[in-house]
C-alpha cells in the first residue's frame, strides 16, 4: 500500500495471541471512523486458515473493543468476495449478523466460474469473428504506457471526466513489486494500439482491473476478441475470471450495457458486502459462545 500512503492516514491493526501474530486488519482512519482500507479493492480481517470460528469471534471482539477504547465510533468494513478465498470464509458475514451491523453497500461482481463455464453469447462470438476478420493482434507487454496514454486515460476523461484509480507511475511501481501478478494485454490493428486490459492475477482468480477500447471497439470487435483469448487460452487454468463491478451509487444502480457485455461471456454475479459496525457493539459477542 506504500505507493498511495500519502492519501490515507493509516490505521492498520495487528492482532496477537501472546507473541504470535494471528490476524491483520488493513485500515485507515478518518476522524472517528476506521475504514477497512479505502486504498484496497478488497478488505476485511485477514487471518490464518487454521483459526476456527470461536477464535475469530474473540479476535473481532478485541478489535472492536480496542477501537471503542480509542474513541473510534464506527468501523466501516468491506468483506472479501468469496472467490478470492482458498477456503470457506464467511465468519465475518456471520459476525456482522450477530452485531446487527448495517449493510450500507453491496457490489455485484461479474464472474466466470470455470468449473461451470457457460457458452458465450452469439453477440460475443460475432465480435470475436470481427476481430479475426480485421486481423487484430494481441500482445502481452511489460510496459503500461501505451495503453494508459493512448486508450485508457483518453477514454475515461471523455466518457466520465475521471482518471484511472492508478496513475501510470503507480501501476508501473506496483508492477515492479508484483510483476508476475499484474499483466498488460493490448490489441493492435495495423500496428496501432486500439484496446487493452490490465489483469491482476491471484492464485485462483484473474481479475480485469481496467478494460478499455477506442471508438471502433464494436466495429472491430477488439474487446470481444481480447477477452475470448484471455478466458479460453491464457487464464483457463484458474477457478474464476472476474470482470469486476458494473454498478454505481453504492451498488444501487447497474450499468445495463456493461453488465450485458460481461454476462455474454458466461459471467454471473458474486457479491461483495460493505458494513457499518458500531464499535460499542463488541459486548454482544460475549453472549454468543455457550
Amino acid at each position: 500500500m506504500e505507493y498511495h500512503k500519502d492519501r490515507f492516514n493509516d490505521f492498520s491493526l495487528l492482532v496477537f495471541k501472546g507473541e504470535r501474530l494471528v490476524a491483520i486488519l488493513p485500515a485507515n482512519i478518518v476522524e472517528d471512523r476506521v475504514y477497512s482500507h479505502q486504498g484496497l479493492t478488497y478488505g476485511g480481517l485477514v487471518f490464518k486458515e487454521n483459526l476456527k470460528l470461536n477464535i475469530v469471534l474473540l479476535i473481532f471482539r478485541a478489535l472492536l473493543k480496542y477501537l471503542n477504547d480509542a474513541q473510534v465510533k464506527e468501523l466501516q468494513l468491506k468483506l472479501l468476495p468469496s472467490i478470492y478465498s482458498a477456503l470457506p470464509n464467511d465468519e465475518q458475514s456471520y459476525i456482522m449478523f450477530l452485531l446487527e451491523a448495517k449493510l450500507n453497500r453491496r457490489d455485484a461482481l461479474s464472474v466466470i466460474d470455470y468449473r461451470h463455464a457457460l457458452r458465450f453469447s452469439k453477440n460475443r462470438l460475432e465480435g470475436v469473428k470481427r476481430g479475426k476478420k480485421h486481423g487484430l493482434l494481441i500482445k502481452e507487454e511489460d510496459s503500461f504506457e501505451s495503453f494508459w496514454s493512448t486508450v485508457l486515460e483518453p477514454n475515461l476523461n471523455e466518457k466520465h471526466n475521471v482518471k484511472p484509480v492508478h496513475s501510470l507511475a503507480e501501476i508501473t511501481a506496483l508492477n515492479t513489486n508484483f510483476g508476475k501478478q499484474i499483466r498488460q494485454f493490448n490489441v493492435y490493428h495495423n500496428n496501432q494500439i486500439i484496446a487493452g486490459t490490465t489483469i491482476f492475477e491471484s492464485k485462483y482468480v484473474a481479475h480485469s482491473q481496467y478494460i478499455s477500447g477506442n471508438t471502433k471497439k464494436n466495429e472491430l470487435g477488439s474487446l470481444d476478441f481480447l477477452h475470448h483469448h484471455l478466458i479460453t487460452s491464457v487464464f483457463n487454468n484458474k477457478r474464476f475470471f472476474d470482470f469486476g463491478v458494473s454498478n454505481i451509487n453504492n451498488g444501487r444502480q447497474v450499468n445495463q450495457g456493461l453488465q450485458y457485455w460481461k454476462e455474454g461471456f458466461g459471467a454471473r454475479t458474486v457479491i461483495q458486502d460493505f458494513y457499518t459496525v458500531d464499535t460499542s457493539s463488541y459486548k454482544i459477542l460475549d453472549t454468543v459462545l455457550i
